[in-house]
């Protein structure tokens, strides 16, 4: 599961941090939610469907992986920050294939999103490391169409950040 693997992630480079999601048992969930409140762990790494109905106190930073495909969604997940009054902050990790779903939530809400680099992030140093990528001709078979990728999937899988906008907040 995607929220096991970014979990793991977190963990394996020094940042505590659970999962919970609809595939984990109650009892899994229950402990994962356990540890966070009674802060072993200060990272939890949820999906919407486990996420709704969870009454976490003090919760000062969400931080959407993805946006939701519901703009409504979006509001709920930012929601769990920031409450009773107290401060919060929500922070939006935006891929070029998630531009539309940004403008939508934007609409919906009718606030714009403000967007900065993360924490420092500094593209130019990403690209400075990346190799040169060669010019290739053009291959076109006999009928002038190109010839396919192999994966089938222009997209890779949907996402289409090389490291250039991920990095943005949003």
């Amino acid at each position: 599961h995607g929220a096991n693997r970014l979990a793991e992630y977190l963990d394996k480079h020094g940042l505590a941090a659970v999962a919970i999601h609809g595939n984990k048992s109650q009892n899994a969930r229950t402990k994962a939610l356990a540890d966070f409140k009674a802060g072993d762990v200060r990272i939890m790494v949820a999906t919407d469907i486990a996420a709704r109905g969870l009454d976490i106190d003090q919760l000062p930073h969400v931080v959407n992986f993805e946006l939701p495909n519901v703009d409504e969604d979006y509001v709920h997940r930012i929601g769990r920050t920031g409450r009773a009054g107290r401060s919060g902050e929500a922070i939006s990790l935006v891929a070029p294939d998630e531009e539309k779903l940004l403008k939508s939530i934007e609409r919906m809400t009718k606030q714009k999103i403000a967007d900065g680099d993360l924490m420092g992030f500094d593209i130019t140093a990403v690209e400075a490391e990346k190799p040169e990528v060669r010019e290739r001709p053009d291959v076109r078979n006999s009928r002038g169409a190109r010839p396919a990728r192999g994966d089938g999937d222009k997209n890779n899988g949907g996402r289409r950040d090389k490291g250039k906008d991920k990095g943005k907040e949003k």
